[in-house]
């Protein structure tokens, strides 16, 4: 989502200066890329770009060929083989070993919902959406229908008039996406027209509730707002939960542990750091949690404090189940050696990352299989009429 919002400012910026723009979509991979489907990158007239498709390898390429597609005023797909070696000796070699499709859109203003105002109105509020980008492989010269529909989960329907026919075959699969809470590519083949839909499950951007507001609390802020992380602080003690001791994104509250719930809306995408300092006041607040179905609780403080906690907790009754030991972490954080507070931040975001991915921290050499799994990108074709 960080990406998306980035994309979104530098419109904003492009279109107060008077430039074109145009969106690239990395919209499907075949084996190995830098980035997955879903990567996007704003281009400008001018050359600046914000976002990135690879490691810094296909950008030249998509801007030459984004001027294009602004000056036709027509939307390209482009294909990069890097399977192929003859990409390398036009720079456009990834050190990969895949075929990516990257879609270009122009961002025609004059348009109600062009490219970007879908992912205006994506990121406008805290719930799932499925954003459906469609493509096609199989007649690349004929017209590239792009970011055509968003599916909020409450039920808002947001799409352009065109392709319309594929409006009622897409339904199920936009559902299916939204119970699985995963992204898939389809291939709708009738006598009229073979389009593929990247139908993008796009969850809400973390948020990271920090109980304390001590020093220690800074850089896990500052690092969290570069992730693009929706951070609040609370503490009890107003000294402390002073908004300019803190990055301007972040916002601050000043709350008993009792009141914290009452004034926090909770998702699926909400993880919880207790660092206040005050055993009573991370014990209150950890109690309240446990009923929250939350994916990640850390808890700042040494070994003994959590088996202190364990123990009063039996005595008022209370037995954590397995899935509560699975999501509180105490103490929170990896074993990285971590001392300072800049370290400590450093051990402890990336263990919420891996919780909200579900993933098994380990080092990318020991790991067996691919670092993305390779059936996410499998292309299922559909016989529509």
């Amino acid at each position: 989502m960080k990406e998306i919002n980035d994309i979104i400012r530098a419109y904003k910026t492009a279109q107060q200066q008077g430039l074109q723009t145009a969106l690239a979509t990395v919209v499907h991979v075949e084996g190995s890329s830098y980035r997955r489907p879903g990567a996007r990158m704003l281009i400008e007239e001018n050359g600046r770009l914000t976002g990135a498709i690879s490691g810094g390898c296909l950008e030249g390429d998509a801007l030459r060929k984004a001027l294009l597609v602004m000056h036709q005023r027509r939307a390209m797909l482009v294909t990069y083989d890097t399977m192929d070696e003859d990409d390398a000796k036009f720079g456009v070699g990834l050190g990969c070993n895949g075929i990516i499709q990257v879609l270009i859109e122009p961002i025609l203003s004059e348009e109600e919902l062009h490219p970007v105002r879908m992912l205006q109105l994506l990121a406008a509020d805290r719930v799932p959406a499925i954003l459906v980008t469609v493509f096609s492989i199989a007649d690349k010269k004929n017209p590239q229908p792009g970011t055509f529909l968003l599916q909020k989960k409450e039920g808002v329907l947001i799409e352009k008039k065109q392709p319309h026919l594929l409006k009622d075959y897409l339904q199920d699969d936009i559902r299916i996406a939204f119970e699985t809470r995963s992204s898939s590519f389809k291939t709708y083949v009738s006598p009229d027209f073979n389009l593929t839909a990247f139908i993008e499950f796009v969850p809400p951007p973390v948020s990271l509730i920090i109980a304390g507001a001590g020093n220690d609390v800074v850089p896990l802020v500052n690092m969290a707002h570069i992730l693009g992380w929706q951070t609040t602080v609370i503490d009890g003690r107003p000294a402390y939960a002073k908004a300019e001791r803190f990055t301007s994104a972040c916002n601050v509250m000043v709350l008993n542990a009792a009141e914290i719930l009452q004034n926090i809306p909770v998702d699926e995408q909400t993880v919880f750091l207790l660092m206040t300092h005050n055993y009573n006041y991370d014990l209150e607040l950890l109690t309240s949690l446990l009923s929250q179905n939350i994916s990640y609780i850390g808890i700042l403080g040494p070994k003994k404090k959590w088996e202190r906690i364990v123990q009063e907790l039996k005595e008022k009754g209370i037995v954590l189940s397995v899935d509560d030991l699975e999501a509180i972490h105490s103490p929170a954080g990896l074993d990285i050696g971590a001392e300072t507070p800049e370290e400590i931040a450093l051990s402890i975001l990336p263990e919420i990352k891996a919780a909200l991915s579900k993933r098994t921290v380990v080092q990318l050499k020991d790991r067996p299989l691919p670092i993305h799994v390779q059936e996410d990108t499998s292309i299922h074709q559909k016989s529509v009429r």
